[in-house]
């Protein structure tokens, strides 16, 4: 079927998305009656009151000159199939009485301490979170630098202390037809999973995000928690996860079970791999204007320093 399609990794702090204009499209959105009444110009989202925040900025993750991400883009340009299948839906459909809070996270499979966490305990338990700023690129081409709110993912695998025959990471999303109107279409193999290696898990980048911009996450970003990994595919960022369990074999993933000529498990950011339908060597930079619009696509879309050593004995090109 067609495929419906997202030191030296320092950023600009003008690639980032202006806070001004994140906070301007919750205003309108609530003014036209989709928050509380009364709430347009106060913080808000599932997670208003989720442990953590202030987040702490990162100063290794800081940004320093690139074009910024397109007014509003963040929060109203999304892939989340659950909900819609155009970017402009989830915004919408998302925030139709979805509730994520509480929200529990099982941690299991091969690890010595299986357990479930609400997602504010478990903040707690990783000592708060910090904001790192990472470029985001998708397979359709276009690409967006993010402020994250979290903690990195290599602190929950710890938490759970992975068994010896452990060697991927699935995580796998919500269930919940009654919200997400998508996941009544039986051509798709709800739930959303994604998965990691180990070692991808446990590298420095690797982000379990709770905010964005310094606030909780709104429902259509993955609300209330999301992993990040900033040098694969805009895809593999699994949102609103309800489960992660350790594997010894490697899991089958959503969109390798739907399109596995176009989405392989690794998915990597690599321009010299196309996409089966389209090139992946350049990228339209959302909001990037005339001149700044289109861009040369950078393998691990920048990060090669810090995630090269991973794939020193893989060929990119077949496992892609």
């Amino acid at each position: 079927m067609r495929l419906i399609l997202p030191p030296s990794w320092s950023l600009p702090d003008s690639a980032v998305s202006p806070e001004s204009a994140y906070l301007e499209r919750r205003r309108f959105l609530k003014v036209l009656g989709m928050g509380l009444v009364g709430a347009a110009f106060a913080p808000s989202g599932p997670l208003a009151a989720t442990a953590g925040f202030p987040s702490r900025p990162n100063p290794a993750y800081r940004l320093d000159d690139l074009t910024p991400t397109k007014e509003n883009a963040v929060l109203g340009y999304n892939n989340f199939y659950e909900f819609s299948f155009q970017k402009e839906g989830p915004r919408i459909e998302a925030n139709k009485g979805w509730k994520t809070e509480p929200w529990t996270l099982e941690i299991g499979g091969w690890v010595e301490r299986p357990q479930k966490f609400d997602v504010n305990e478990l903040v707690r338990r990783m000592g708060g979170i910090e904001q790192r700023n990472y470029r985001h690129r998708c397979v359709e081409g276009w690409s967006m630098v993010i402020p994250w709110d979290g903690f990195p993912l290599k602190k929950l695998v710890e938490l759970a202390r992975p068994l010896a025959g452990a060697r991927f990471v699935n995580f796998t999303s919500f269930v919940d037809a009654d919200a997400a109107p998508s996941q009544n279409d039986s051509r798709f193999p709800w739930p959303y999973t994604e998965g990691l290696t180990l070692a991808e898990a446990t590298n420095e980048l690797a982000f379990l995000a709770t905010g964005i911009y310094g606030k909780p996450l709104a429902n259509q970003n993955g609300a209330p928690i999301r992993l990040v990994v900033p040098w694969k595919s805009g895809f593999k960022s699994v949102k609103s996860i309800a489960k992660i369990q350790f594997t010894e074999d490697q899991p089958e993933t959503f969109w390798h079970a739907v399109a596995p000529r176009e989405c392989g498990f690794y998915a990597n950011v690599n321009p010299r791999v196309d996409h089966p339908r389209w090139s992946q060597a350049r990228e339209r930079v959302i909001g990037g204007g005339l001149l700044e619009g289109k861009k040369a696509t950078l393998l691990f879309n920048g990060y090669e320093k810090q995630v090269a050593g991973l794939y020193k004995d893989l060929d990119l090109e077949k496992n892609f």
